[in-house]
């Protein structure tokens, strides 16, 4: 039977039952009462993903043979009574994550070689079960938060296709938001997770770093980045969690296992917590300011947090100028170490060359002394947690970008509008510590009167379809379960906004 030939019949089969599911644990429902086989519902994901593509360009490559090979396997597993958390659930991994058999070049152009073996990561999803779908896309080292690269072009946000849908893991956000992939991995190194999902109306969990193993690197970005999930729910994404989480042989850092699986926080009320507000902007090189609507819907979101039982209070983080001070040359000498690796420098943009030339000139010194003081800057932000127990603040500063409104940018330009857009999320990649991000809302029809100033972009006059606001439940040290029980509690009882329009999903 031909592909089309088999994707037709899996969309006659599961549009037979005048339904589909929707979130990771729908599909588990679905498989563990046989309501479908994981061949059935891969095979109608590998669709979805690959209709998807001419609007969404969520993935740089889609395993069509590969995953379905995992399906029907799982299928045998699942027909012999096995029950693994994701046995036969078809999921998506960000394109820094090495998987056997395919290639690992983190957005950016040319030839790299194929990976023999699997990251710790992908293994433990499958020892899970899971079907790994494809790889999404992400900007070039995983530098911005658009998620545009001259490899893989322009990827799109499921709410307006005009805007992104962030990045570094803008591809895994935009094919969970639209329904293609029930959940996804996706990695943090200055808010890659929390910020797409924000601009992508998802859960984004951000481990606190050592929890998810960054093997066969004996750590992700000089320590700076961690894999973790982007799903529909908070349950959703604390299955994924669970089965990603976990340490080897070749990790610097490493915690041990949190005292019980975050699914069981998920469906458990946290107690009476002091919520602290701060809707401050950290330290950064350009002035920033906050959307209104973002600071509106924030706020209301931690007023209705305090209205289920819990204490609130606005506090002032103590950011200090150190962090973005540390963050700077960690981070650059991070995206110069990856550059390594790059088989054809000339074939990356020019932003990425002078990124990478920059970072190798950094005095290990410089960067050495930099992590020395992440103590003394952990120190300064506990002082937070003497206060209160969770942290609320917004994921970003402004709305998504516009597709494009990055292009043609000096590094310097792209550098102050990343900035004042996203500079909410870092200071928490600094000191390694969890968050996670919850949609709280949206922004009004039509732009906040201080617009940026893009290449060629009228934003002043535009309107433009519901887009999506995120809020950051920050912790310290440990506080996954905790920051997980109070996302889910604030689903249950507030809800979270549907999914973007799908309108691309149609019958084959």
């Amino acid at each position: 039977m031909s592909v089309k030939s088999q994707h037709l019949v899996a969309f006659l089969f599961l549009t037979a039952k005048q339904s589909f599911p929707e979130t990771l644990v729908e599909y588990r429902q679905w498989l563990d009462a046989r309501k479908a086989t994981s061949e059935e519902l891969t095979t109608e994901v590998i669709r979805r993903s690959h209709d998807s593509q001419r609007e969404l360009n969520a993935f740089r490559v889609i395993r069509d043979e590969r995953a379905l090979a995992e399906a029907k396997a799982a299928d045998e597993r699942l027909a012999k009574g096995e029950s693994l958390p994701l046995l036969g659930v078809p999921v998506a991994i960000k394109d820094d994550t090495d998987i056997a058999g395919e290639t690992t070049p983190f957005g950016c152009p040319g030839e790299f070689p194929v990976i023999k073996h699997d990251s710790e990561v992908v293994r433990r999803l499958r020892k899970a079960g899971a079907v790994i779908v494809g790889k999404t896309t992400t900007p070039e080292i995983g530098q911005w938060c658009f998620t545009e690269s001259k490899a893989t072009g322009s990827t799109r946000n499921p709410w307006d296709l005009r805007f992104t849908p962030g990045g570094s893991s803008g591809g895994s956000a935009s094919a969970v938001s639209a329904g293609v992939v029930p959940a996804a991995v996706g990695s943090d190194g200055a808010g890659s997770i929390r910020i797409p999902a924000s601009w992508c109306g998802l859960v984004g969990i951000k481990p606190e770093r050592g929890r998810v193993s960054a093997a066969p690197e004996p750590e992700s970005f000089l320590g700076l980045a961690v894999s973790g999930p982007l799903a529909k729910t908070v349950a959703d994404a604390a299955i994924l969690f669970d089965a990603i989480a976990g340490n080897a042989k070749a990790d610097i850092h490493r915690l041990p296992d949190l005292p019980q699986p975050l699914a069981h926080s998920a469906m458990t009320d946290p107690p009476k917590l002091r919520i602290g507000l701060s809707l401050k902007i950290p330290y950064a090189l350009f002035k920033c300011e906050l959307d209104e609507d973002i600071g509106l819907a924030v706020s209301d979101a931690a007023e209705r947090i305090a209205a289920m039982g819990h204490s609130l209070t606005e506090v002032t983080p103590d950011y200090g100028y150190l962090l973005g001070a540390t963050f700077v040359p960690r981070s650059h000498a991070a995206i110069s170490e990856w550059g390594a690796r790059i088989p054809d420098k000339s074939l990356l943009d020019p932003r990425t060359q002078a990124n990478i030339t920059n970072g190798a000139r950094i005095p290990s010194f410089v960067v050495g002394t930099s992590r020395k003081l992440e103590s003394k800057l952990r120190g300064s932000l506990m002082k937070t947690f003497s206060e209160v127990d969770v942290l609320v603040i917004p994921s970003t500063a402004q709305r998504p970008l516009m597709i494009g409104e990055a292009g043609g940018l000096t590094n310097w330009e792209t550098d102050r509008l990343v900035t004042t857009t996203c500079p909410m999320a870092w200071p928490w990649n600094v000191v390694g510590w969890p968050g996670v991000n919850i949609p709280v809302g949206f922004h009004s029809s039509s732009p906040s009167p201080k617009s940026r100033k893009g290449k060629g972009v009228p934003l002043e006059s535009m309107s433009y379809a519901r887009l999506p606001i995120g809020a950051q439940l920050l912790g310290p040290p440990g506080s996954e379960p905790l920051l997980v029980s109070l996302a889910a509690q604030y689903e249950r009882e507030c809800g979270f906004p549907d999914a973007g329009p799908q309108g691309w999903l149609v019958p084959p």
